[in-house]
């Protein structure tokens, strides 16, 4: 015990000795003010959407898609302008001429530019997606949110109300409006598609309110008297936008799609105006022996359902935060 105490005192001994000669004046002078070193950041600061653009940039296959669908829309803005025709003028002296010079996309039956009408079509088409799908995403949102906010009874009542009118096929309800109002036009196609279409965002922004509603800061603003419907548009459906920009980009194709069907089968869009889909349904019935008329506006229809599909993947990758390296 004796050489133990010892052998401390030595080493003790030592470790001061150690330290009173590393310590030196200089160490001991106070820092200069333009000395920034204490305040510097190894990462500069970036918000949430400044990370997700930043992610959104390095998926490549999403942004080719966005680039494309940026082409595509100036295109049906721009095209009829720069085209020398007219979207309804019958040549019947041109009838089913193939690609050429004079008519780079060739004519239809009745000697019409199919070029122009594919640009007026494509006006229809994304009109009727981009705005159903926005006009979905506004009711869905508002309805989800209210339910799942209000709870308990309230909740039961309008969830029902979802389900009875998810049960009713939109194709009944597409036909028993274009019989009650006695027109085809893009306002009756935009009201026939979303009178449900806003059905499964309800649902969705539902679910994920349902899960917000308990967080600490929703009790501190109902705690401070803050009104719900203030509470809902400023605190719950901004937490959730990320998923309703997912959601709209995932809906457009889909009512480009419908639109499309409901052309094809007859109860579309009405003539003269047309749609993709019209010209799709015109040309099947000569597509063996003129190819070309079928193929553009077919064409046109998958080039844009899959660049929203792949720009709504990519917004779902950068979107999360789960994601984020």
């Amino acid at each position: 015990s004796e050489d133990s105490s010892e052998w401390e005192e030595k080493l003790m001994a030592e470790m001061n000795a150690a330290v009173n000669k590393k310590l030196t004046p200089e160490m001991f002078l106070p820092i200069p003010a333009e000395d920034k070193r204490a305040e510097f950041m190894a990462r500069p600061k970036i918000t949430y959407w400044s990370d997700a653009w930043r992610r959104f940039r390095q998926n490549k296959v999403a942004l080719v898609a966005g680039i494309i669908l940026i082409l595509l829309i100036c295109m049906v803005v721009f095209g009829p302008l720069l085209s020398p025709y007219s979207f309804d003028k019958i040549d019947r002296h041109n009838r089913h001429q193939p690609p050429t010079a004079e008519h780079i996309f060739g004519t239809d039956e009745l000697g019409r530019d199919i070029f122009t009408r594919i640009c007026v079509g494509g006006r229809v088409s994304i009109a009727i997606g981009i705005c159903g799908a926005l006009i979905s995403a506004i009711v869905g949102t508002l309805y989800g949110a209210i339910s799942a906010f209000a709870g308990g009874a309230v909740d039961n009542i309008m969830m029902r109300i979802v389900e009875i009118l998810n049960s009713v096929p939109y194709l009944l309800v597409i036909i028993l409006l274009q019989l009650y109002l006695r027109e085809r036009n893009l306002g009756t196609m935009l009201l026939a598609l979303t009178l449900t279409g806003w059905l499964g965002s309800a649902r969705m922004v539902r679910g994920q309110l349902l899960a917000l509603k308990n967080q600490d800061f929703v009790l501190a603003a109902k705690t401070l008297g803050v009104p719900p419907m203030s509470i809902i548009m400023g605190h719950l459906i901004p937490n959730t936008l990320n998923i309703i920009i997912i959601a709209i980009s995932f809906d457009i194709p889909g009512y480009i799609f419908a639109e499309a069907f409901l052309s094809f089968i007859g109860i579309g869009i009405e003539s003269p105006m047309t749609s993709w889909g019209a010209m799709t349904s015109i040309a099947q019935q000569n597509f063996l022996f003129y190819p070309t008329e079928m193929l553009f506006p077919s064409l046109m229809i998958a080039i844009t359902m899959l660049s929203f599909v792949l720009l709504g993947d990519g917004l779902r990758d950068a979107l999360d935060p789960r994601l984020r390296e």
